[in-house]
C-alpha cells in the first residue's frame, strides 16, 4: 500500500504560495516606487520639467511595461556575431534585418517573441520582447553606445552573443553590462564555424575568463543561421547527385535555458528591475533639479547682492540706503524662496533673514560699523564725502546680502530648516568657505561699471 507525505505536501504548497504572494507584493512595490519617481514632476518649474522631459518618458514608459508585464531581452555584442538572425531563429520567421555588412544594426529593434509560449503570472496581456542592439564596435559608437546602456537599464535578461574568443572590448563591455546586476547569458554563436574540440576548448575558455561573472551553465552554444551543407541525394534511378541545403537554426538550448529563468523567477526579476530603475532616475531627478535649482539660486544671489552694493553706494542719503537694502534682502530671500518651489511672505522672510543675521554676529557688527563710519563722514563732509564712501559702503552691504543669500539657500535646500543645525553653526560653515576678498572685489567692480555707466551721478570712483 502506498502511503503519501500529506503534511510535508502542504508545507510545500504553502511555501509556494508564501513565495508567490511575496513576488506579487514586491511587483505592486516596484510599480508603486515608478508611479512614486513621476510624481517628482508635480513640483517642478517648466523649466526644470523641460530639462528632464527625457526621464519623465522614460519613468511614464517604464510604468507601462511593469503594468502590462513586458519583459524585455537585450541582445548584445559586436558587429556581425549574429543577433539578428538569433532573434529570426527565436521567433521562427525573418524579422529583424540581417545583412552580411558590418554595422547593418543601425538602431534598436524590438521584436515580440509570441511564440515563447510565456507571460507573467497574473498578468494576461504579458509578452516577451527580444530587443536587437547596435554592434558594441560599430563606427559613431559613442551614441550609439548611449542607445544600448538605455535598453541595458531597462532590460530584464541580457544575451551577450560572440562567435569566438572574447577580445578585450567584448570581455570590458561584458563586465559593465554585469554591473547592471541583470541576469546574463553568453551566447556561443556560429558554433558550426569550428569543430567539436574547438568548441569544447573555446566553451572551458569562457567558463574560466567569466568565472564570477556568467555561471558555467549561462554559456550556451547555438547556430542562428548554419552555413549551407551539401547533402548527397539519390534518384529514383539508383544516380546520386549533390545538393547544398541550409540546416534549421539550433536555438533550442537557449530557449530552453531562457524560460528555465523566467519560469523560476521571471516576476521578480521584472519587478527587481523596475525598482532599481525607478531609483535611479529618481537620483537623476533629484541630482538635475539640484543642480539647476543652485544655479539659480547662485545668480539669485549674486544679483541681488550688486543690486544692493549699487544701491547703497550711490544712494546720497544715509536712512534711505539701509531701508532700501533691507527691502533687497527681503526680495531675494522670497525670490529664493521661489526657486526652491517653497512658498514664502515677506513677514516670514523678514524673521528668517533675522535668524540669520544673529547667526552671523560679528559680520553683521562689522558691516553696521561701515555703514555707521561711512555716514558719520559724509554728514561732516555734506555729502561730497559719498565719492570716498561708496565703494566700501557699497561692497560691505553686498557682502552682507551674500552672506544671507546663501545662508537662505541652504535653509530652502534643505526644505525650509536647518537641517538639524543651528543657524549659528550653518553661517559658521558659510563664512568659514566663504572668499570675503573676492567677492568684495567682485561687488566693488559691480558698483564701478555702474557708476562709469551712470552720466548724471558726477561721481567717478
Amino acid at each position: 500500500m502506498t502511503t503519501f507525505d500529506t503534511d510535508g505536501a502542504n508545507a510545500d504548497l504553502k511555501a509556494e504560495l508564501n513565495r508567490d504572494l511575496n513576488t506579487d507584493l514586491n511587483y505592486s512595490a516596484a510599480l508603486a516606487s515608478v508611479h512614486h519617481a513621476i510624481e517628482q514632476f508635480d513640483g517642478c518649474t517648466p523649466e526644470e520639467k523641460e530639462a528632464l522631459y527625457r526621464e519623465l518618458r522614460e519613468l511614464e514608459a517604464m510604468a507601462t511595461k511593469l503594468q502590462s508585464g513586458r519583459i524585455e531581452i537585450v541582445l548584445f555584442g559586436e558587429i556581425d556575431t549574429g543577433k539578428s538572425a538569433l532573434i529570426n531563429a527565436l521567433v521562427g520567421q525573418s524579422i529583424a534585418q540581417v545583412d552580411v555588412r558590418g554595422g547593418w544594426t543601425r538602431d534598436i529593434w524590438h521584436v515580440a517573441w509570441e511564440g515563447s509560449g510565456y507571460c507573467l503570472p497574473g498578468l494576461a496581456d504579458s509578452q516577451v520582447v527580444l530587443i536587437d542592439t547596435p554592434g558594441i564596435n560599430e563606427v559613431e559608437g559613442a551614441a550609439r553606445g548611449e542607445m544600448a546602456r538605455d535598453a541595458a537599464a531597462r532590460a530584464d535578461l541580457i544575451l551577450f552573443v560572440t562567435d569566438s574568443d572574447l577580445n578585450q572590448l567584448e570581455y570590458s563591455a561584458l563586465l559593465e553590462l554585469a554591473g547592471s546586476h541583470k541576469p546574463i547569458l553568453l551566447v556561443f554563436n556560429k558554433t558550426d564555424n569550428y569543430t567539436s574540440e574547438a568548441r569544447r576548448v573555446l566553451l572551458e575558455t569562457f567558463a574560466s575568463r567569466l568565472h564570477g561573472v556568467v555561471a558555467a551553465e549561462d554559456i550556451i552554444e547555438t547556430t542562428a543561421d548554419p552555413l549551407p551543407r551539401e547533402y548527397v541525394i539519390e534518384t529514383p534511378d539508383g544516380r546520386e547527385r549533390s545538393e547544398y541545403r541550409r540546416p534549421a537554426p539550433n536555438v533550442g538550448r537557449l530557449k530552453e535555458r531562457i524560460l528555465d529563468i523566467l519560469d523560476r523567477d521571471g516576476k521578480a526579476i521584472v519587478a527587481l528591475n523596475g525598482a532599481l530603475y525607478a531609483a535611479d532616475k529618481s537620483d537623476r531627478i533629484a541630482t538635475i533639479k539640484m543642480r539647476m535649482r543652485d544655479e539659480r539660486a547662485t545668480a539669485t544671489i549674486w544679483s541681488y547682492a550688486a543690486m544692493k552694493a549699487i544701491a547703497v553706494a550711490v544712494t546720497p542719503v544715509p536712512a534711505l540706503d539701509v531701508l532700501g537694502g533691507a527691502s533687497v534682502d527681503v526680495t531675494m530671500v522670497v525670490t529664493l524662496a521661489h526657486v526652491y518651489g517653497i512658498p514664502l511672505t515677506w513677514v516670514n522672510a523678514r524673521q528668517l533673514i533675522e535668524s540669520i543675521v544673529k547667526a552671523a554676529g560679528w559680520v553683521m557688527v562689522m558691516e553696521a560699523a561701515t555703514h555707521l563710519a561711512s555716514n558719520i563722514f559724509v554728514s561732516l563732509t555734506l555729502g561730497t564725502g559719498k565719492i570716498l564712501t561708496a565703494l566700501p559702503q557699497g561692497a560691505a552691504a553686498g557682502y552682507g546680502s551674500f552672506i544671507v543669500g546663501q545662508a537662505a539657500k541652504y535653509y530652502f535646500e534643505h526644505g525650509a530648516s536647518w537641517g538639524g543645525e543651528a543657524p549659528k553653526t550653518i553661517v559658521t560653515r558659510i563664512l568659514a568657505a566663504t572668499d570675503k576678498q573676492s567677492v568684495l572685489e567682485r561687488l566693488q567692480a559691480e558698483i564701478r561699471r555702474k557708476l562709469s555707466g551712470n552720466r548724471h551721478s558726477g561721481q567717478k570712483a
